[in-house]
């Protein structure tokens, strides 16, 4: 179910985790990676015949019962993504990073730090892609459970945050734990600054919808 959302909440700032697989794998051979296990996956790795929403720099799979909600500027621009199942949600970022680097160590340092400063006291976990963030933060409906998830690949880094559910218990992602490893990058050739968000566009299907409305 695709659905278009102009309101938005407010997330906690954003990148210490060893690099992911499809990094390491990418170094080791000199940049040309064999397939990792699963996703999040570079574009020249993605399986074939599954339907995606294409977002631009990120196609995500078409999973039963998950709710896909998408803030865009007036024009036609992503500006965040989230995810619903349920409890829980699942918000998605895609940036630029080096090539023979991952970010995730210092963008997680930097969510921590910037927890810290807020009186929250974070906690690091190992989860399917490594070292993770969680917490407990304060907002205007209270507190609430999140959990950073960060993914280095190839020139880009995907950061997920959880919320509800699947952020208190990790054994709770379910369908949104399938959507984050089936999550395809497409990582244009333009040089970018390292943690720039990647071009994001409102899909066909979505715009549509908006037009209709308006």
């Amino acid at each position: 179910m695709f659905s278009r959302k102009r309101d938005a909440a407010k997330h906690v700032r954003a990148a210490d985790a060893p690099p992911s697989k499809a990094l390491a794998d990418s170094l080791a051979s000199g940049g040309d990676a064999p397939a990792p296990e699963f996703g999040p996956w570079d574009a020249k790795h993605a399986p074939g015949g599954v339907q995606r929403l294409d977002l631009g720099s990120l196609q995500i799979p078409a999973v039963e019962g998950v709710e896909v909600r998408v803030q865009a500027n007036p024009d036609g621009g992503v500006e965040q993504i989230v995810l619903v199942d349920g409890e829980s949600a699942l918000q998605l970022g895609v940036f630029a990073a080096p090539k023979t680097e991952g970010i995730w160590d210092e963008v997680r340092a930097e969510i921590a730090e910037a927890m810290a400063a807020d009186g929250v006291s974070p906690q690091e976990l190992t989860g399917k892609y490594g070292i993770e963030l969680a917490a407990r933060v304060n907002t205007p409906d209270g507190p609430a459970d999140v959990r950073f998830v960060g993914v280095d690949g190839p020139r880009w880094m995907v950061r997920a945050l959880y919320q509800g559910a699947a952020a208190s218990d990790p054994g709770r992602e379910g369908v949104l734990g399938e959507v984050l490893s089936g999550l395809v990058v497409i990582r244009d050739n333009e040089p970018r600054p390292v943690r720039e968000p990647l071009p994001l566009r409102l899909p066909r299907e979505m715009a549509e919808q908006g037009q209709q409305a308006e």
